[in-house]
């Protein structure tokens, strides 16, 4: 009878010894479920998909008038009158600046003077030649005379020639004295005062004249963003059955010009020519944009931007808030398999609105994170949260 009792107690005391166990164990592991779920960081990601992506390309360029003249004096002298002022327009022929002609004028007369002596030896010649040949005729006297008054002749006749070309080249440089325009458009910096002395040989222009009712833009490309553009057009002509020839002009976007106030000008600008070689020195090649400028908004010697848009096709995009920079390197932190963060370093290929172009480092598919860097370390343990593309 007591050992029953004993062996009751005991067995009594082991199912409760169990059942506290049990209780005890239950409680540790909610307790460490919970803990993990706590210590997992509740954070934004973005799915990596490959899509085509639209990049704007920034060039500097330098705006010139489409005629763009530097006015030269032809004739030296001091410069006696300046009929226009800074930033006019003027008519093609219009005058614009006067030398003074006093000397000019003294010598195309004196080459008039000249000229009129000549002309008083031809007509002597010609009345000697005249004077002979009926003497020769009846044999008064020998050919040999008229002979000679006919070489007299044609060395009168060509002093006279040579006397009149003078008289041409005097009035040639009396004219360059007043110096009009040579196209229409309008006047730029004027260096010289009246009373200062021209040449043909100083170093500045009077002015530049300049006709900006359509302007050019001259910039430079890197020769990547050149292949970029001659692969495209290939792929275009190619597409609509025709042969692509690289001597053949390219098809070239729309560019935007950006001007110096950071506003866009309205009028969009085709690029119409491009330089035949690479710059060696530089690996760029020189092309040019065409602007409309009817309102006059742009002047000669100004920059400005050149916006071109390119289409990069089946490419990785990431938003530029998942990145951070460290030195020259960027990093995304990636979301592995387990819901672990990973530190990864990308290569960044390009820009397209808010988002990065990468060409290594993820791939399609990989979830990265969007915000939360100043809490995450290598091994992180995250709670991914959906966010739409």
């Amino acid at each position: 009878m007591v050992n029953r009792i004993i062996l009751s107690t005991l067995t009594g005391s082991f199912i409760l010894f169990s059942s506290i166990f049990l209780t005890v164990a239950c409680t540790d592991g909610k307790s460490k479920e919970k803990e993990a779920s706590t210590k997992a960081l509740a954070l934004p990601v973005h799915v990596v998909e490959r899509t085509d992506a639209v990049t704007v390309k920034d060039y500097l360029g330098t705006i010139e008038g489409k005629v763009n003249v530097e006015v030269r004096p032809q004739v030296e002298g001091l410069l006696q009158e300046i009929y226009v002022d800074e930033g006019a327009y003027v008519q093609k022929g219009q005058k614009l600046f006067k030398v003074d002609p006093s000397t000019y004028q003294e010598n195309l007369n004196n080459m008039v003077a000249t000229e009129h002596v000549a002309q008083a030896k031809l007509k002597n010649a010609q009345l000697e030649m005249d004077r002979l040949k009926p003497l020769v005729a009846n044999e008064v006297i020998s050919d040999v005379r008229l002979a000679a008054a006919q070489a007299e002749y044609q060395v009168a006749k060509a002093t006279l020639d040579q006397a009149a070309a003078a008289v041409r080249t005097a009035q040639i440089s009396k004219d360059f004295t007043i110096i009009t325009a040579p196209v229409s458009g309008y006047i730029g910096r004027i260096p010289k005062r009246v009373g200062n002395l021209v040449t043909k040989g100083d170093k500045e222009p009077l002015t530049y004249l300049s006709d900006i009712k359509e302007v050019y833009v001259y910039f430079a490309m890197n020769e990547s963003d050149f292949l970029y553009f001659s692969k495209a057009q290939a792929r275009k002509d190619s597409a609509e059955g025709r042969q692509y020839n690289q001597h053949h002009k390219l098809t070239f976007p729309e560019v935007t010009l950006v001007l110096a106030d950071g506003e866009a000008y309205e009028k969009k600008g085709l690029v119409d020519a491009v330089n035949g070689q690479v710059d060696r020195a530089t690996g760029a090649i020189s092309l040019r944009a065409t602007f409309s400028n009817k309102d006059n908004i742009l002047r000669s010697g100004s920059s400005g931007t050149l916006k071109i848009s390119e289409v990069r096709e089946d490419v990785l995009q990431i938003p530029q808030v998942s990145t951070t920079q460290l030195q020259d390197k960027t990093f995304v932190f990636v979301v592995d398999s387990t819901n672990r963060a990973k530190r990864r370093n990308i290569t960044i290929a390009g820009q397209s609105k808010d988002k990065y172009i990468v060409s290594d480092g993820i791939h399609s598919g990989d979830r990265v994170i969007l915000s939360g860097f100043d809490k995450l370390t290598d091994g992180s343990l995250i709670m991914p949260v959906a966010q739409s593309n």
